[in-house]
């Protein structure tokens, strides 16, 4: 990663990027190989994206990457999509963390091997003083399975329903440290939000790429917050003279 942002002709950066990863299957299809060969093409595209993201002044980077839906898949398909985890964290942390990115993990960690885990909470460990750019890894998260997580510690906290409200309820959701994203990408064409970040999105703008995962690169994310500066975020209100 470069120390300063590339001028773009753009006025704003969004300051959370937020992308849903998909069509790493397909991409392996139209090429005659196995899924599992697509989920690592789309694994070594992560280093060209976070970079990317980092250049362009994006501050915090959430990369869906297991869904709580995503365990109904074949268990070979499971056991490599892991293996690939763990491969990321060996070849990449280190050097995102001499680059100043931090790591923060949102969903549970549980299905996960015990080794495997270790290896996230010491990445997390590692990274947590960066500042350049926050990734967010969302595995094994699901939006619905994090509000009803959330709302489970509540009554557990005996929350006095009376004190309810859209401020407090954001504190209890995995993202509570975290901005809610600006920009919204999914990759592959297919238009569907996929329990992604249900609570945070509400005012989000969404981007469609029909390019698949592994070819997303850094002009395809320029082309998305090149859209993203047409866009007229109003959050529910009206433009200034309506």
């Amino acid at each position: 990663m470069t120390t300063e942002s590339p001028s773009l002709p753009f006025d704003n950066i969004p300051r959370h990027v937020a992308i849903i990863m998909d069509g790493n299957g397909r991409w392996a299809k139209q090429r005659g190989l196995p899924r599992l060969a697509g989920h690592r093409a789309g694994a070594e595209n992560l280093r060209a994206i976070i970079r990317a993201s980092a250049e362009f002044g994006i501050q915090y980077l959430t990369l869906y990457a297991f869904s709580t839906e995503n365990w109904s898949r074949p268990r070979a398909e499971i056991d490599g999509l892991m293996r690939i985890l763990s491969d990321v964290i060996d070849r990449e942390m280190g050097e995102l963390h001499k680059e100043g990115a931090r790591l923060v993990h949102i969903g549970h960690l549980d299905g996960l091997s015990n080794v495997l885990q270790n290896k996230v909470r010491q990445a997390i460990e590692m990274t947590k003083d960066n500042q350049r750019i926050t990734i967010v890894l969302a595995f094994n998260y699901g939006g619905r399975d994090e509000i009803i997580t959330g709302i489970k510690q509540m009554l557990e906290d005996g929350v006095d329903p009376e004190i309810v409200d859209a401020d407090l309820v954001s504190q209890y959701m995995f993202t509570k440290d975290l901005p809610d994203p600006d920009l919204v990408i999914r990759t592959s064409g297919e238009q569907r939000t996929s329990n992604f970040l249900t609570w945070q999105t509400v005012y989000s703008e969404w981007y469609f790429s029909p390019v698949y995962w592994p070819d997303f690169d850094k002009e395809e994310l320029r082309k998305a917050i090149e859209d993203y500066n047409k866009r007229n975020r109003r959050f529910g209100g009206l433009q200034d003279n309506s």
